[in-house]
């Protein structure tokens, strides 16, 4: 049985834990969830009885893997301490890896624990060709990222554009991924994870554009090198409860859990 603890329960740890509760494989036990206010959340008995607010409690449990749900400022205060304790470690808020003092870090503590850090593709696709492709001479990676007005709200776009008035494509940033990912952190993390993925934060080049007329949070990337070229444009169903994600982000760790309970993979 795998040992999960998931850390954060926002709209992406609460999807992750209602998919391996109706998994129907097994083999994916979620054995403790910490949150900064349990009272916020009104959940099942058996899930109120894994909820905690305090780390001792979180890190008591022996885990096989914690799956970082609850953005960049998580990624720094518990994931060495994830390593530490002997788990691998899932990050969904992959951009805090623009911070690449953190990034070495991490990647330090888990060589000495010899454990793994685990991006799993989240709302993008094509992240195993392009990791495949950077291994040989890659010359270019970009991204393009367009969501619609509703996703960007408590975002720094609400500073520079009226979102209710917009009727033309707003391009928001024009830039590198480091400065993307730093940005906006809850809505491009995507740009983070294709830069882990191919020709680093500084290289890749990404634009973020508010939509009126469009209803998806949509992706294209484009990447040439030795390999040859791929164009891959993915259209994501934003959540209900958090337009700035999307259901396949859940679906894509638990595919990953999958993976590590499985003794048959694809797509690696």
């Amino acid at each position: 049985m795998l040992k999960i603890g998931i850390i954060g329960y926002g709209t992406i740890g609460e999807d992750v834990v209602q998919a391996i509760g109706k998994d129907r494989e097994g083999g994916i036990q979620v054995t403790s969830i910490l949150v900064r206010d349990r009272s916020k959340y009104v959940v099942p008995s058996s899930l109120a009885d894994l909820m905690t607010e305090q780390e001792a409690v979180f890190f008591a449990n022996d885990f096989d893997i914690v799956v970082e749900s609850a953005g960049h400022e998580a990624v720094k205060l518990y994931g060495e301490k994830v390593l530490a304790h002997g788990a691998d470690l899932i990050v969904v808020s992959v951009g805090a890896f623009a911070d690449e003092a953190l990034q070495k870090r991490l990647m330090q503590k888990a060589t000495e624990r010899c454990r793994k850090i685990i991006i799993p593709s989240a709302a993008i696709g094509g992240l195993d060709r392009i990791a495949a492709g950077s291994l040989g001479p890659m010359e270019e990676v970009t991204l393009i990222t367009r969501k619609p007005p509703k996703a960007w709200y408590g975002t720094l776009i609400e500073q520079q554009v009226s979102l209710t008035e917009l009727t033309e494509p707003y391009c928001a940033f024009d830039g590198v991924a480091r400065d993307s990912a730093r940005l906006f952190p809850e809505s491009v993390n995507v740009s983070a994870a294709l830069s882990l993925a191919g020709i680093g934060f500084d290289r890749t080049k990404v634009k973020v554009f508010v939509d009126p007329h469009i209803t998806s949070n949509t992706h294209e990337i484009e990447a040439r090198g030795k390999f040859g070229q791929i164009m891959l444009q993915i259209q994501n169903t934003p959540s209900a409860r958090n337009p700035k994600t999307g259901y396949i982000v859940a679906m894509s760790v638990m595919k990953t859990l999958r993976d590590r309970a499985s003794h048959f993979v694809i797509g690696v």
